[in-house]
């Protein structure tokens, strides 16, 4: 009789046809087609996608009998794994957010610097203080991307859930974990640079995917890449020493201010959803 009740309340759970589901579905695929992305603009709209894709998401966890299907006892090891997938998610938005803000607050400053200056004299320290500065971020999106991998690892290893209609859901959940793993990866690579790609590859923790954004990286040119566009023009002016080059390198380090502001506002409004998420995944372990 026990059984008969279980299979009663597991078969209420939304199935692949809801419309909340098929929602989520439709924007999975969008973002499945556009997970190569490596410009910053196509990397913010895909960030935009994730916030939508993530409103879904907690509507469907809203759900009471979503709610009531995943608080069984049954399915409180699929649940704590959404929650410690979600922690990692957004550890890894706080070292991006981190990153941005360092690498903005960097930029400014060299601006500063240069509309004062009337020679490259001494500038040299500057923009050595910038790079160095550019190595510790790059140090800790390495951490991040490596974690990245860690929980990617982990999903595509995770056993298949036998209950057709649990795993319906629990296989939703999974896949927009997946998604938003290769959103933050292609973020956090553009942060870095491309050449974060095939230092990352020497130690075998980098996807397929990851070397292909690096490959289209390369192909486009910097000029798409507004962050390391900036750091190669500061390299080379100090290399030449020529004041001439000081207006288009000016030029490349406002572009790059730019680009991070328009990311971190991205990045701020999925880390808020990534949160409200969280507190509803929270909720039901709490059931």
């Amino acid at each position: 009789m026990a059984t008969t009740s279980y299979h009663s309340r597991s078969n209420s759970l939304p199935s692949r046809q809801h419309p909340i589901t098929s929602q989520i579905d439709e924007n999975l695929n969008r973002l499945r087609a556009s997970q190569s992305a490596s410009t910053s603009s196509s990397i913010g709209q895909n960030l935009n996608g994730l916030q939508d894709l993530h409103e879904y998401v907690d509507m469907l966890l809203q759900l009471p009998l979503t709610q009531q299907a995943l608080a069984q006892e049954q399915q409180r090891k699929w649940v704590e794994e959404l929650f410690d997938g979600s922690i990692m998610l957004l550890d890894v938005c706080s070292t991006a957010k981190d990153a941005l803000l360092q690498t903005k607050e960097c930029t400014q400053e060299l601006q500063s610097i240069l509309r004062r200056r009337r020679g490259v004299e001494g500038l040299g320290d500057e923009v050595r203080k910038y790079l160095t500065s550019r190595k510790a971020v790059k140090k800790a999106i390495c951490k991040a991307l490596k974690n990245l991998k860690h929980m990617e690892n982990k999903l595509s290893s995770s056993s298949s859930i036998k209950d057709a209609e649990n795993g319906a859901v629990i296989s939703i959940l999974r896949e927009v974990q997946a998604v938003t793993i290769s959103m933050l990866e292609s973020l956090l690579l553009f942060i870095s640079g491309p050449e974060a790609g095939s230092k990352l590859s020497r130690w075998s923790l980098v996807s397929r995917l990851m070397h292909q954004k690096k490959v289209m990286y390369e192909e486009e040119g910097q000029k798409t890449h507004e962050i390391a566009s900036a750091e190669a023009g500061l390299r080379s002016l100090v290399k030449s020493e020529n004041m001439k080059n000081v207006e288009n390198v000016q030029n490349k380090l406002h572009n790059s201010e730019l680009c991070i502001q328009d990311l971190e506002e991205e990045l701020e409004s999925l880390f808020r959803r990534l949160i409200k998420a969280r507190v509803t995944v929270l909720n039901i372990l709490n059931c």
